[in-house]
């Protein structure tokens, strides 16, 4: 008999209405010259990719904003968020490049 399939995952609603243009993802995945034909799907899958993740990325921003009482997002606290979980450490070399709030101010650096 056959084996019952686990139900599939379920992707929870973006709390965010938005839609990325699949023709620039295209154009964007098709600007590497080792990237050849792009099948139809593959632009909607990276679209809702990212879809996902800057919601998961800008939720917990958002957080951090609001335990500092901030109403804003900087990019320090950004750069909090990536430098906090190993998911995003593809994003250290970038956020490195910002600077703290102590080295801001003429402190320390956490750098050294």
């Amino acid at each position: 008999a056959a084996a019952a399939r686990p139900p599939p995952p379920t992707i929870e609603p973006s709390p965010v209405k938005t839609k990325f243009p699949t023709a620039r993802i295209k154009r964007i995945m098709q600007a590497d010259e080792e990237v050849g034909k792009v099948a139809q799907q593959t632009p909607i899958a990276v679209g809702k990719a990212l879809e996902l993740f800057m919601v998961q990325m800008v939720t917990k921003s958002a957080d951090l904003a609001r335990e500092k009482n901030s109403k804003r997002v900087s990019a320090q606290m950004l750069k909090q968020v990536v430098e906090a979980d190993e998911q995003w450490d593809f994003l250290r070399e970038i956020v490195s490049r910002v600077e703290t709030t102590e080295e801001k101010k003429g402190g320390p650096s956490k750098s050294k």
